[in-house]
């Protein structure tokens, strides 16, 4: 069902380099989710010992933007992080590079520039209108 792989047709990614290619990008996205965690704590810590004065000072953001911005990095970081691990499962499971919607390959330069993609383009495209 699958053509040969080559540059600009539809074919199976190597599942040794996808499985690389998404286990160095989970690596990256948990060094992601570190920081934002670091964020929130230090957001924490300066709210709880009393030094924060964020709505009078004039030199950065408030507290709470500070707050805002790393919870909602932390929510994007952790989607990531289970679509990788989903990625990798279907690696395993040697159904990575087939849509889960309509069961067509996903083209190789789809899942070259987003390894973790479940969809093929046009799946991708119908949902996201």
């Amino acid at each position: 069902m699958r053509r040969a792989s080559g540059r600009g047709k539809v074919g199976a990614m190597d599942h040794t380099t996808a499985q690389g290619l998404l286990t160095a990008r989970r690596a990256e996205l948990v060094l992601e989710l570190e920081r934002a965690d670091s964020d929130l704590d230090s957001a924490r810590s300066a709210k709880t010992d009393g030094t924060d004065d964020d709505e009078h000072d004039p030199e950065g953001a408030t507290t709470s933007a500070q707050w805002s911005h790393a919870t909602g990095m932390r929510r994007s970081v952790l989607s990531q992080i289970d679509e990788v691990d989903l990625a990798l499962a279907r690696v395993r499971q040697g159904t990575y590079g087939t849509c889960t919607r309509c069961g067509r390959a996903i083209a190789d330069g789809r899942l070259e520039a987003r390894p973790a993609a479940a969809l093929c383009i046009i799946c991708a495209r119908e949902l996201s209108d």
